[in-house]
């Protein structure tokens, strides 16, 4: 056969068929049963060899962590702050006072936020008296009782509507978690505004925050902490009149807590709106 002449279809087929499995030599695919047996079993030994390299690696990083306090801690030394209810838009409160829809979503966050500081649910916390840092060493941790009174006219209990319908409303502050924290001085969360017609009024009185509240230990072994919260009552009058004002609040009072850093404008420190629109 010249390199000219074309091979017919059976013969193809046949060759393929021999390629396949060829009956006079054993092989299949080209290969004996212990060629195939000698690759299968190079194969095996090597990923096996990098399975079990990637598993004692993860397993040699796994024993360097901690199950309950993370390793690096240095890059967050100081909290930030957050506000509830969460705004709809970016820190910006916008409500009617002759509207409830325009609210309502506001008190039912705030009401869910809250439940866990109801009574009946921290009747299992300690009601620690002496206001001093509660250091443990476990392995028991206990937290202390935050009383949902402190809050005063915020506290959903004598108002449930948490100052919306009469122009003066509620806003809650709470510094972030941080593990190992011990505040210094006396914390406190300090609110004001720019405006000096509007009145802000703080509960606990002055933003106080109690050293009882610390240091937290972790969510796995100080599961049922409760943070402490700051409640700032903006009063915006009961008229019908447009308003708008900007709220800073910062932590001042600690030394260690830090409410400036060039790098990161909301260390320390939370602004928001609020605006209260005629209809």
């Amino acid at each position: 056969m010249t390199k000219k002449d074309k091979k017919s279809f059976n013969q193809s087929l046949a060759e393929w068929k021999l390629f396949i499995y060829n009956p006079t030599t054993g092989e299949f695919l080209g290969r004996t049963a212990k060629s195939w047996g000698l690759i299968l079993l190079f194969y095996l030994v090597f990923y096996g060899f990098l399975a079990a390299l990637f598993s004692f690696t993860m397993w040699a990083m796994l024993q360097t962590l901690n199950d309950e306090v993370p390793k690096y801690r240095d890059q967050i030394s100081s909290p930030g702050l957050m506000v509830f209810p969460k705004p709809v838009s970016a820190l910006e409160y916008s409500f009617s006072m002759s509207n409830r829809e325009s609210y309502q979503g506001y008190i039912d966050e705030l009401k869910k936020f809250l439940k866990p500081y109801a009574t009946e649910e921290q009747k299992n916390l300690k009601p620690c008296h002496n206001d001093m840092l509660f250091v443990q060493e476990g392995p028991v941790y206990d937290a202390c009782q935050f009383p949902i009174a402190l809050l005063e006219a915020c506290s959903g209990v004598n108002d449930p509507d948490f100052g919306y319908s009469s122009g003066r409303p509620c806003i809650l502050v709470k510094m972030n978690r941080i593990i190992g924290l011990k505040p210094l001085g006396r914390p406190m969360i300090d609110c004001s505004t720019k405006d000096e017609n509007i009145t802000l009024s703080t509960y606990p009185p002055n933003g106080d925050i109690a050293l009882k509240y610390f240091p937290y230990y972790g969510k796995k072994l100080h599961a049922s902490y409760l943070q402490p919260l700051v409640a700032v009552q903006v009063d915006l009058g009961a008229s019908s009149t447009p308003k708008e004002v900007t709220v800073e609040c910062k932590i001042i009072g600690s030394p260690n807590l830090k409410n400036h850093d060039d790098r990161d404008k909301f260390l320390g420190r939370v602004v928001f709106k609020i605006t209260m629109r005629a209809k």
